[in-house]
């Protein structure tokens, strides 16, 4: 589904994932990129994951055009991409997240993410760039 977003250029200016290392991903995965488009075809969202490796399967980005947050998108996206992890084999599936996305924290945690014991990774992807590690075990 890849071809669905301009690779030349960010699907969102304001993404924080760096769009150099998502291109990267994206050729590696192709086919675990799932796109939301609009009715006149807009990017509305994405994300991007890992195929499992030994049964675990990594959630690489997550983004929703901010004009349409909140409207049920992000949530459509992870369970396609849920859904397809577990056909895939997936048993466990582990994303990071920024502490202070209480909004993305909360969706994660409504769709079975738990947060990690270890709590919150200073500077996990350098200076002032904490995160959360949130994890999912699949069932049935």
């Amino acid at each position: 589904m890849s071809e669905l977003i301009d690779l030349d250029h960010e699907a969102f200016p304001a993404d924080p994932f760096p769009f150099s290392l998502m291109r990267q991903f994206m050729d590696m995965f192709p086919d675990q990129l799932l796109v939301a488009e609009g009715d006149d075809g807009h990017v509305c969202g994405y994300v991007l994951a890992t195929p499992p490796n030994k049964g675990q399967s990594w959630i690489v980005s997550l983004a929703v055009n901010p004009a349409e947050q909140g409207m049920g998108v992000g949530r459509q996206l992870m369970r396609e991409s849920l859904k397809s992890l577990r056909a895939a084999g997936t048993g466990t599936v582990l994303l990071w997240v920024e502490p202070a996305n209480d909004h993305a924290i909360a969706l994660y945690q409504s769709l079975g993410f738990v947060r990690d014991p270890a709590g919150t990774r200073p500077d996990h992807f350098g200076p002032g760039a904490d995160r959360l590690l949130m994890t999912l075990t699949m069932t049935g």
